[in-house]
């Protein structure tokens, strides 16, 4: 009995610590989501929560209303840093995870403070989007309204995730802290979050028989070039209509969702190799990857 009494302690001690850090996100009408003090002056959310062009205002937890403005987003991970002034609140104590291994007790937390308690299910979650290589991780608990947004911790209250309800229909999933802080760093260094950008647009095809042998691919199917931009990073390399693109970077691209897991803000600036197929015939183009335009 004693040790069961020491484990449900503990995990309400690690609730009260990591409710120290949250916020009520106001970024849609009705329902605020969750937010975290990942470091002094910028909140992360889940970036669904937060509608475009709408004020952000945040309630701490001592019921102080601040303004907050988003300082970038990373839709395929579902997350928004936000960035506000804040005083007297303590930042996220933020775990490597790392060490996260399936079956690992781990608790959601949103503002109130709320918690739900489960483990995690699986450590790599690429169905729907295609995102970047183990950035997100299946957990087996309930996130209720307005959990999105707030940290997964472990039994200790340090944070190894942010969770979301935005990111699969059929999984509760969380982003790895390691995959958040790389997001905030842009945010530090360059006051953004970079988009890595191309500039075509692609559909789904199903290679020829033999090309995939020809090639030495394992994939069936690739995606093919139906619009280059004008003054596109693509365009610039020669990329052009009819195109077919097999991988980037040596990662498959078999359908356009791919595009995104290759395209990580850390490309911008990077010179790419596509390997193509241009009349059946192989090729390999060098692409500088370019920032996303802002919208007009």
């Amino acid at each position: 009995m004693t040790s069961a009494v020491d484990l449900s302690n503990a995990l309400a001690g690690a609730v009260e610590r990591a409710a120290g850090s949250l916020f009520a996100v106001h970024g849609r009408p009705r329902l605020p989501s969750t937010g975290v003090l990942w470091r002094a002056g910028l909140i992360v959310t889940a970036s669904h929560t937060v509608e475009p062009d709408r004020e952000v205002t945040l309630t701490a937890p001592d019921g102080r209303t601040l303004s907050a403005q988003v300082a970038g987003r990373d839709p395929g991970l579902d997350i928004a840093v936000l960035r506000a002034e804040v005083a007297g609140m303590p930042t996220a104590d933020v775990q490597d995870d790392g060490e996260l291994r399936v079956g690992h007790l781990v608790l959601a937390v949103g503002t109130g403070p709320r918690a739900s308690a489960g483990i995690v299910s699986a450590l790599d979650v690429r169905g729907g989007r295609q995102r970047e290589p183990g950035a997100m991780l299946a957990v087996d608990l309930t996130l209720y309204p307005g959990f999105s947004g707030g940290p997964l911790v472990d039994v200790l209250g340090r944070v190894v995730g942010i969770t979301t309800s935005g990111a699969s229909r059929h999984l509760q999933c969380a982003v790895r802290a390691s995959a958040v802080t790389r997001l905030t760093e842009h945010v530090v260094r360059g006051g953004r979050i970079p988009r890595a950008y191309l500039g075509i647009g692609t559909q789904p095809v199903v290679l020829p028989n033999d090309l995939p042998d020809r090639l030495g691919l394992t994939q069936r199917t690739a995606v093919i070039v139906v619009n280059v931009a004008p003054e596109s990073p693509a365009a610039a390399a020669g990329l052009v209509i009819g195109d077919v693109v097999v991988s980037i970077a040596g990662q498959a691209i078999a359908e356009p969702g791919d595009l995104v897991a290759v395209l990580q803000p850390d490309r911008v600036g990077q010179a790419v190799a596509v390997s193509i197929a241009r009349g059946g015939e192989p090729r390999q183009i060098q692409v500088t990857v370019g920032e996303r335009p802002a919208r007009g």
